[in-house]
């Protein structure tokens, strides 16, 4: 249910077309919350069909022309709804940690260089989130939308932090393991 939440506060930010919300998704809302372009166009159907979003009215209509859409009002109180309502955390469903607890069984090969890759990746990911801070949010940009935006970030920056961490814990363990342990 949340993915047409995600687009109703991408268009209340900024009406936009299909293909504009798939590319802000991309730059955006997508780390954290990610969706394909026909998943995004399917939604605006649904929210359209559904009277929460309308097609903006274009100047000299021609067919194979984008639609731009914006929120209508009972849009903006669906969002307003349902970022009021309370939702308990999802349980963490990470397939790296179930395969540490397999190769625990049956032994660890090749999954070190794994952990390395995911080391990499998370490192690169935290230094992505860290330009984007630097960038987005300086000193003194202090609106309320703006905080709230860069708590946001903050959660991907110290998710990141979280990970690079463990998985270097992770290598140090594995450093430490016998090396028949490892095969």
């Amino acid at each position: 249910m949340s993915l047409p939440h995600a687009i109703l506060t991408a268009l209340l930010e900024k009406p936009s077309s299909g293909l504009e919300l798939t590319r802000r998704f991309d730059r955006s809302i997508g780390y954290f919350w990610s969706a394909t372009h026909q998943q995004i166009y399917r939604e605006l159907g649904k929210l359209e069909a559904d009277g929460l979003i309308r097609t903006l009215p274009t100047e000299q209509p021609a067919r194979g022309q984008k639609k731009s859409y914006e929120v209508l009002p009972a849009g903006r109180a669906e969002l307003a709804r349902w970022s009021a309502a309370s939702q308990d955390p999802k349980p963490m469903r990470d397939v790296l940690l179930l395969r540490l607890r397999a190769a625990a069984v049956v032994g660890a090969a090749g999954i070190e260089d794994d952990l390395r890759r995911h080391l990499d990746l998370h490192r690169r990911q935290l230094a992505e989130y860290e330009e984007i801070e630097q960038r987005d949010f300086p000193p003194g940009k202090e609106g309320p939308e703006d905080r709230l935006r860069h708590l946001v970030l903050r959660a991907g920056i110290d998710l990141e932090t979280f990970w690079t961490q463990w998985l270097t814990r992770a290598l140090e363990e594995f450093a430490d393991l016998p090396t028949e342990r490892n095969r």
